[in-house]
């Protein structure tokens, strides 16, 4: 009766497994693309401030190189 009661309220359906694996599969993509856009982010972030420090030197006023 036990074997017929797993029956009747579900079990393991392939379908529901196969629905799962995909979103997990999905999942793993996205927080995949997550980690190389946050790299790519932090890569551009630290060029714009390299530039802006750049910028901020006026190489009209600095001072003379000592030799």
């Amino acid at each position: 009766m036990a074997k017929a009661l797993l029956g009747y309220v579900g079990g393991s359906d392939p379908r529901l497994l196969a629905e799962m694996r995909r979103l997990q599969q999905r999942v793993q993509d996205l927080e995949s693309e997550l980690v190389r856009i946050q790299a790519e982010n932090d890569a551009l972030t630290a060029a714009a401030s390299q530039d802006r420090i750049m910028e901020s030197i006026d190489a009209h006023q600095a001072e003379p190189a000592l030799t």
